[in-house]
């Protein structure tokens, strides 16, 4: 009977270290499920709120672009002012021969272009 208690008592001890082992994995995995939800809530709070800086940050560079709003910071930041007429220069019209080509159709192209693309002058 001896031999049989110890069988059974080698039997049980292992059974509830097993059982105990399996319960601390458990725990140790439902813990660090928990952990790592709330850490998914942070980041999707994160998200959200980078999302909404990305929108704002959108919507100012949208207004930079508008000439109204670089019109005011040339004006107001920058102290500029439109030029005065001894400021501006007035180009010349174009030669008659390039309007004869334009509406001919033909493609127009400049006199140095004509050099480096090997084009006979006519």
């Amino acid at each position: 009977m001896r031999e049989s208690n110890r069988a059974f008592v080698l039997c049980w001890t292992l059974a509830v270290a097993a059982a105990t082992a399996a319960f601390c994995v458990h725990l140790t995995l439902r813990v660090r499920a928990i952990e790592l939800g709330y850490e998914m809530g942070r980041i999707h709070s994160q998200l959200g709120r980078l999302r909404e800086v990305r929108r704002v940050l959108e919507l100012e560079v949208a207004s930079y672009q508008t000439p109204e709003r670089v019109d005011l910071v040339a004006r107001t930041l920058l102290g500029m002012a439109p030029p005065g007429v001894d400021r501006m220069l007035h180009a010349a019209a174009l030669p008659k021969v390039l309007d004869a080509e334009r509406e001919a159709g033909r493609r127009i192209v400049p006199l140095t272009a004509r050099r480096s693309e090997g084009v006979n002058e006519p």
